[in-house]
């Protein structure tokens, strides 16, 4: 997929769009990469001497992967990357997350995604995130689409 088509699947923007590209789709599976550049904001303050992506960033990168794949199931067009008929996914619960290897600027991670479970629109899903080979983060989560609306101030 390309960034217009990732940007056509997911609401998520600069600076918080942590998918660069997806790399395989299937109905029940996604893969997608994120490299860190270095120049991304949150490491001027974590950690300015021992730069470090933050774990919950991980997370929210595979997450961002398994939004994409619902977005072709919701969409009912598995074939075209489309947007979720005015909804946005909302993570309702992640499990059994274990950090394995700290990622540090210039990394590339792989993120594998499998949805596992579906009941109505509750989606549940595994995932991992992966560098040169070895596991930074691995996890479950739950995921729904929520219905947009305003905000209010």
């Amino acid at each position: 997929m390309t960034r217009q088509e990732i940007l056509a699947a997911i609401p998520h923007r600069d600076p918080f769009l942590l998918v660069d590209e997806i790399t395989e789709r299937s109905d029940t599976r996604i893969v997608g990469c994120k490299t860190f550049r270095g120049d991304e904001w949150f490491f001027a303050g974590h950690y300015p001497d021992f730069p470090l992506v933050p774990g919950v960033f991980l997370c929210e990168a595979a997450m961002q992967c398994g939004a994409i794949l619902l977005s072709h199931l919701l969409s009912g067009d598995a074939s075209e990357p489309k947007s979720m008929d005015g909804r946005v996914p909302v993570a309702t619960r992640m499990n059994d997350v274990r950090f394995r290897r700290m990622v540090r600027p210039g990394e590339k991670i792989v993120m594998e995604v499998e949805l596992t479970d579906r009941l109505a629109d509750a989606f549940f899903l595994k995932a991992r995130a992966i560098v040169e080979g070895k596991v930074a983060v691995r996890f479950e989560f739950a995921c729904t689409a929520a219905e947009r609306k305003e905000a209010t101030t």
